[in-house]
C-alpha cells in the first residue's frame, strides 16, 4: 500500500475506529473538540439535515411508504428467525452458480480468507469499493503489512484513505471534510493545483487517479447490500459505478457480506431498493444496482460470509431486531447528537444511533458510553425504513452498562441520586422550590455553573411563577377551569 504523505487537518480531532489500545471511547470529550470549532459543527448539521429533508421529500413521494416499510421490517424479521435455514440455502445455491463460498466467524478469518485468495491468485494490487464490513475488519491495515496494495475506490473513502482517516458516516465517508479540506488533500497527494476547491475540478482528478488504479488491479472486492438465498446472487448499489467497473475487469472478484444482508426471495429485493437509496441519500433510485449471481468466463469469484459477532448479538433479547439495519444512515442523518459531534467521536465503524446499539455488544466496557449519545427523542425509530426500535435499545443498553458499572462515577451517581429523588415526592417538590429560587437570585454565571456541562452554552430558561404540580393541584381544586389554556410559568 503506497504510505499517504501526512496531511494537516485543520484541528480536525479523529479518533481511529477500533484503534487497538482498547481504551474506553469518551464520545463526551471527542464531541466536545469536534464542537469548538463552531462553523464546521454548524456547518456539518446543516449538511446531514439537508439530506435528511431529501429522505422526507422522497418518502411522502410515495403512497405505499409506510406499507414498504412494514413490509420490509416483517421480511427481515422472518429472515432473521430462520438465518440458519437461509445461510445453508443461499450457500448451496451460490456454489452452484460458479461462486466460492466461504465462511468467517470474525474479523480475523475475514481477512486471512482474503489475504489466501489473493495469495493463491497471485494478486498484490486490491481494488476496493466501499465496505463497512472490511472497515470493522480493518482488512486494509492487515493486507498493507503483507505487502498488499489496496486502493478505495469510492470518492468518499478514497478521500479518507489518503488523510489517513476512517469514515466518518457510513454512506458519506467523508462528510466531515469541506471542499478547500479535499482540495488540500488532492494537492498534497494527487499533485492538484494548490487552493483546487471547485467540485467538478476535483471530482475529474479523482475521476482519472482512480482509473488508473482500476485498471491496474488485479482484484477487486466488494461489498454486499443483499444476498438472495433463492437464487444464491448479491445485489451491489452504488452512485459511481466503481465497483462495477472493478469487478468487470479484475480477474477475481472477492465479496464481502455480513450474514445478516440475506434475503429469502428475488421478489423480496424491490421492496429494499425502493427504501434504500431514498433513505439513504434522498434519491428514488441508487445509480447503480448491480446484480451479480457467478463469475464471467475465466474470472474467480469468491463471497466471504462474516459472522464477527452478529449471531451473539442474534440471541440477545431486547436487541436481536438491530440486524434488520440495511444501512441506509437515515438514523444517522436525523439523530442531532450525531449531526453536531461528527461520526469520528464515536470512535467506532459504525456512528449514530446504529452504532450506538450495535457497538457495544462488541466491548461494553470500551463502547459503555456510546448509548448515552443519544437525547432518546426517538426520530431515529421513526425514520428507519425498517423499522428498528433504536430507541428503545439505545435506554436498555443504558441499563446494562450502569448494572455492569461502566456508566462513569458522576453518571452512575447522578442517576442513583436522580432516582433516590423522584421516588420520595416531597423532597423532589422541595428540590424543585430551591431551583426555582436559585434561577431568579443566583448571577447568570453562577446558574450556568451549577447547571453543569449542559449550562455552558445555554442560556438557562427564567423560573416558572410555580412547580407543574402546584399549578395543576390548583386546576383540580377549581374544578378544573381554573388556569385553563395557562401553564405553570404562566
Amino acid at each position: 500500500m503506497p504510505v499517504a504523505t501526512p496531511t494537516r487537518r485543520a484541528a480536525l480531532p479523529v479518533v481511529d475506529a477500533h484503534a487497538p489500545n482498547g481504551a474506553p471511547v469518551d464520545h463526551a470529550a471527542a464531541a466536545a473538540r469536534f464542537t469548538a470549532d463552531e462553523p464546521r459543527t454548524d456547518w456539518h448539521d446543516g449538511a446531514l439535515w439537508f439530506v435528511r429533508e431529501k429522505r422526507d421529500r422522497q418518502a411522502a413521494s410515495l403512497p405505499e411508504w409506510e406499507q414498504l416499510r412494514e413490509l420490509a421490517s416483517q421480511i427481515k424479521e422472518h429472515t432473521l428467525s430462520h438465518l440458519d435455514e437461509y445461510l445453508i440455502r443461499f450457500e448451496e445455491r451460490a456454489t452452484a452458480n460458479g461462486i466460492r463460498v466461504h465462511w468467517a466467524r470474525d474479523a480475523t478469518e475475514h481477512n486471512r480468507v482474503v489475504h489466501g485468495i489473493l495469495t493463491a491468485a497471485g494478486s498484490r494490487r486490491l481494488v476496493k469499493s466501499k465496505s463497512m464490513l472490511t472497515e470493522e475488519c480493518r482488512l486494509n491495515s492487515y493486507l498493507a503489512e503483507r505487502d498488499i496494495d489496496v486502493i478505495d475506490s469510492d470518492l468518499g473513502e478514497r478521500i479518507v484513505q489518503l488523510r489517513g482517516e476512517p469514515p466518518s458516516h457510513i454512506v458519506l465517508p467523508a462528510i466531515h471534510l469541506k471542499k478547500e479540506e479535499v482540495g488540500e488533500t488532492f494537492h498534497t497527494h494527487l499533485g492538484t493545483e494548490r487552493g483546487l476547491a471547485d467540485p467538478q475540478a476535483l471530482t475529474a482528478a479523482a475521476r482519472a487517479h482512480l482509473r488508473e488504479h482500476l485498471l491496474a488491479g488485479d482484484a477487486a472486492l466488494t461489498g454486499v447490500n443483499f444476498a438472495v438465498a433463492e437464487t444464491g446472487g448479491f445485489v451491489v448499489c452504488t452512485n459511481e459505478g466503481n465497483a462495477d467497473l472493478a469487478a468487470a475487469l479484475a480477474p477475481v472478484h472477492i465479496a464481502s457480506m455480513g450474514i445478516e444482508k440475506l434475503i429469502p426471495r428475488a421478489e423480496d429485493l424491490g421492496v429494499f431498493t425502493r427504501l434504500l437509496t431514498r433513505s439513504a441519500t434522498g434519491q428514488p433510485v441508487t445509480v447503480y444496482t448491480s446484480h451479480f449471481h457467478g463469475p464471467r468466463r475465466g474470472q474467480e469469484m469468491h463471497l466471504v460470509l462474516v459472522d464477527n459477532g452478529r449471531s451473539v448479538q442474534l440471541g440477545r433479547e431486547g436487541f436481536w431486531r438491530s440486524l434488520k439495519c440495511i444501512r441506509c444512515a437515515a438514523c444517522i442523518n436525523t439523530c442531532p447528537v450525531y449531526r453536531r459531534s461528527g461520526g469520528h467521536s464515536y470512535g467506532s465503524t459504525i456512528p449514530g444511533p446504529i452504532g450506538s446499539v450495535l457497538t457495544p455488544g462488541m466491548d461494553l466496557k470500551r463502547y459503555g458510553a456510546l448509548p448515552f449519545a443519544s437525547t432518546l427523542c426517538g426520530s431515529c425509530a421513526a425514520v428507519c425504513p425498517v423499522k428498528i426500535d433504536l430507541d428503545a435499545q439505545l435506554y436498555r443498553w443504558r441499563q446494562l452498562v450502569a448494572d455492569a458499572g461502566h456508566a462513569g462515577v458522576s453518571k452512575a451517581a447522578a442517576m442513583k441520586t436522580t432516582g433516590w429523588l423522584l421516588a420520595r415526592p416531597r423532597l423532589f417538590r422541595a428540590a424543585g422550590a430551591f431551583g426555582r429560587l436559585a434561577l431568579r437570585v443566583l448571577p447568570a454565571r453562577a446558574r450556568r455553573l451549577a447547571a453543569g456541562p449542559w449550562g455552558r452554552a445555554r442560556d438557562l430558561p427564567p423560573a416558572p411563577a410555580q412547580s407543574f404540580h402546584a399549578w395543576y393541584a390548583a386546576r383540580e381544586r377549581a374544578g378544573g377551569a381554573a388556569g385553563r389554556g395557562e401553564g405553570p410559568g404562566a
